[in-house]
């Protein structure tokens, strides 16, 4: 089956955190790469559209928080002012000469060899100076694509806002509504990556914005794309989407624990199954979601000529451009995401000079799954972290929790009317005083109190590095870093170029350092059998036989996983090593001797 690719390049860099991609495009997009910004925070995004207003000489007037419809203003403000500067900087590219040392030189040389942009590139250095060549160099202008502007939504980060009587403002104002609204009154022509589970109240908004039905031709002003870790929940996801007329246009899989940021492991269903799966199935459910768009279409008395493209990714621990070219041929992708490597980039990517050093530094013990996170849901930590550090201080100082100034994770109502942060101060206090009363055993109480206080003010710590970079850094505001790589990039050790990383992505170079590093597949398989093996451990003391089951079901999930990967590997021989096979059969002599109790 031949894959056809309309985009420039076949990897694109996904959402990371906060500040470390919010102006990714700016440094990227000219080059036909794809990124994705988060639209979760409009105090960041609205002083990063200060700041590059200022650079690129624009004028800027403030959007108020205490403005109507602030949030999404913001958002729209910010993306229309990335759009403009991308447009100019790739229209500024093409009228440059071919001639080393140029963005126009750079755009083709980052290009993959399989490109037919390329190849045409390649052809047109070898003609001679005359016309016929100037001819061709024009019409390869004219071929070149910028790349997408996407931003990201995490689907259930959906705060209710209140005003200043305490009132609530509507469902409409929510946070991850007024967010996409913000993205649809943008003029960006991309894709919102909608992402952490389903929001049904946030999917049925889309109906509201008309640039995400399509034209006569089929075509999307703006696009959905599901960040999504199996097919079930993918295909039910698309079906609640279609039966509204509105199509998924990109299933970015997603590893479940080998990825960066927040983690969401699957019932012990691994990467491989997983891809296998949507490549067996994908067109048994494009026939089913194109009945079901098309009739919902014809509903609302939308014509249409044609069903728009559906593409497939995968991203999370991809590290070779073996492994890369593998994923994409074998289970028949469109693309690819590398997102943790380009923290180690700074020309893509927003990572302070003393994170970044650390980075550099730290080895596979240094990057762990935690509790950090205050959505309660795992978070892939980086213990050289400052807000690590900062957190550990406030406890010796017995000053646990973090000043909520954003409250943009507040879901916690246990002790007050409207949701608190669980990293804040005040929730944290409360709760170590409720623990305290209970006069629990020492060991069990120092357990629980090591969960409360493990949380982290994201809100901030994921926007500091950016305004540490940029020196944007307010007095008194906090300086403390969080950052959330996934564990792949222990095996990357040095600050590396744009151009590196790209053809490291394609084969072109090799940057790795890493002789020991092993597998994706083989590594995504030693996160889940820790994984469940923590999970036995949390609950050897009140071990129900709901959460037997469960147990029993998962360890049984990933045999089934181990037993795909030996027939996988025996039939392609040139994906498995001696050490890879060695490694199989110790981690499946690991998961049977995981005794559930």
């Amino acid at each position: 089956m031949k894959i056809i690719r309309s985009m420039s390049h076949t990897f694109h860099i996904p959402v990371l955190g906060l500040g470390y991609s919010i102006d990714t495009p700016l440094k990227v997009a000219r080059y036909g790469v794809s990124s994705v910004m988060s639209i979760v925070d409009d105090d960041l995004i609205e002083r990063m559209r200060e700041y590059h207003c200022h650079k690129a000489g624009e004028p800027y007037t403030l959007i108020k928080k205490s403005d109507d419809d602030s949030r999404a203003r913001r958002i729209t403000a910010y993306l229309n002012l990335v759009n403009k500067l991308v447009k100019a900087q790739f229209e500024e590219l093409k009228t440059q000469s071919f001639e080393s040392g140029t963005d126009l030189y750079r755009y083709f040389d980052l290009l993959p060899d399989a490109s037919q942009l390329k190849q045409g590139y390649d052809l047109m250095v070898d003609y001679p100076d005359h016309e016929r060549k100037q001819i061709f160099g024009n019409i390869l202008r004219q071929k070149m694509t910028m790349g997408s502007i996407d931003v990201n939504i995490m689907a259930k980060v959906d705060k209710m806002n209140f005003d200043a009587d305490g009132q609530y403002t509507g469902d409409e104002n929510t946070d991850a509504l007024a967010a996409l609204r913000g993205f649809a009154e943008s003029n960006l022509s991309s894709s919102v990556i909608l992402s952490a589970g389903m929001n049904p109240k946030l999917y049925s908004y889309l109906e509201a914005f008309g640039a995400f039905f399509p034209d006569e031709a089929g075509k999307l002003k703006k696009k959905i794309t599901l960040k999504v870790s199996d097919f079930r929940s993918a295909f039910i996801q698309a079906k609640f989407l279609a039966k509204k007329g509105l199509w998924v246009s990109e299933f970015r899989v997603e590893s479940g624990l080998n990825c960066g940021g927040h983690a969401f492991a699957t019932e012990g269903f691994l990467l491989g199954p997983i891809l296998q799966e949507f490549k067996e199935r994908k067109a048994e459910m494009l026939t089913s979601l194109s009945e079901l768009y098309k009739s919902a279409l014809a509903q609302k008395g939308i014509v249409t000529s044609q069903i728009p493209q559906q593409r497939f990714s995968v991203q999370g621990g991809i590290g070779t451009a073996a492994e890369n070219s593998f994923l994409m041929e074998y289970y028949e992708l469109d693309a690819t995401g590398w997102g943790s490597p380009f923290l180690l980039v700074p020309e893509a990517t927003n990572v302070d000079d003393e994170t970044l050093a650390h980075l550099t530094d730290a080895g596979e013990e240094d990057y762990y799954l935690s509790g950090a996170s205050p959505l309660g849901i795992l978070f892939n930590n980086f213990k050289g972290s400052s807000s690590e550090k900062q957190r550990l201080e406030r406890l010796e100082r017995n000053r646990p929790g973090s000043p909520c100034t954003k409250k943009f994770l507040c879901s916690n109502t246990e002790f007050t009317e409207q949701p608190i942060c669980t990293a804040s101060r005040e929730y944290q206090n409360q709760k170590i005083q409720q623990l305290d009363a209970m006069t629990l055993p020492k060991e069990e109480h120092d357990a629980q109190l090591a969960t409360i206080t493990e949380k982290i003010c994201l809100c901030e710590g994921l926007c500091s590095s950016a305004y540490l970079k940029y020196g944007m850094l307010k007095p008194r505001e906090n300086k403390a870093v969080a950052i959330c790589p996934g564990p792949n990039l222990a095996y990357f050790k040095k600050v590396f170029s744009l151009d590196e990383m790209v053809k490291h992505i394609y084969g072109k170079i090799d940057i790795l350092n890493s002789p020991n590093r092993p597998h994706i597949f083989l590594k995504e398989l030693d996160l889940y059998i820790n994984y469940l093996q923590t999970d036995i451990q949390n609950h050897v003391k009140d071990l129900t036989d709901k959460k037997r089951k469960q147990l029993t079901k998962f360890k049984d999930q990933l045999q089934e996983g181990i037993n795909y990967y030996k027939q996988l590997f025996n039939e392609l021989p040139a994906q498995a090593t001696g050490y890879v096979q060695e490694t199989l059969l110790r981690f499946e002599l690991d998961l049977n001797a995981t005794a559930i109790a």
